[in-house]
């Protein structure tokens, strides 16, 4: 059986829960206490992943980390949501890179500060993150203008990764998506009508917690 090592609030981990969801896999949860610092400790990296990060996935005796490579992966084992043409493949590419490094990468940071941070985050700091949400949401607004999903006709691992952050609750980052963005809100309410769809704190472990900021 895969197991996925996750925990709740990881939109970085919900990007693999849903795609295991939409390839029919069976797999486990493993919960990770990100929050009490699992991932600091030396042993924990030692042994699940040095960059001291999740998701993990187990699949048999391969361990992978990183959601896009563990995506790509997924897609690969199963023949499915990785593109049909070499030009889809490298479409899909494209976009997880981008996610990873601006799409995701700026508005879950904001999130974290926002709502589980120990520390009242730097209004400076908040401003200069929530600019580069804002940027990076404004490109793939114009994208999904055009298109159904990021690519193709159909689903996508490069939709399950854009989309990891974005079935939180408004209240943890307090960006509205509607209000800004209406065809990236239209684009999520699409996947959240698929039938494998889930909410990150119903398919993944651990505690709700309350935003603290």
């Amino acid at each position: 059986m895969i197991k996925l090592h996750c925990f709740c609030q990881s939109g970085n981990a919900y990007k693999v829960a849903l795609a295991l969801r939409a390839m029919g896999l069976e797999w486990e949860p493993v919960f990770v206490d990100f929050m009490a610092g699992a991932t600091r400790d030396p042993e924990w990296r030692d042994n699940s992943n040095i960059m001291g990060e999740i998701p993990v996935l187990e699949d048999g005796e391969l361990k992978l980390t990183q959601s896009g490579a563990i995506l790509l992966y997924l897609a690969e084992k199963t023949g499915q949501f990785g593109g049909e043409t070499a030009q889809e493949k490298h479409e899909i590419l494209r976009w997880i890179l981008f996610d990873n490094h601006k799409f995701t990468s700026y508005f879950a940071t904001y999130r974290f500060l926002k709502s589980f941070s120990e520390k009242e985050p730097d209004a400076t700091i908040m401003a200069f993150l929530k600019g580069r949400v804002m940027s990076a949401f404004k490109i793939v607004e114009k994208h999904l203008a055009e298109n159904e999903f990021i690519v193709g006709a159909h689903p996508t691992i490069a939709d399950f990764s854009l989309c990891g952050y974005l079935f939180y609750p408004l209240d943890e980052s307090g960006i509205e998506i509607s209000q800004h963005f209406p065809h990236i809100a239209a684009w999520r309410a699409r996947i959240r009508a698929l039938p494998y769809w889930g909410d990150p704190y119903s398919i993944m472990p651990g505690e709700v917690l309350l935003p603290k900021w």
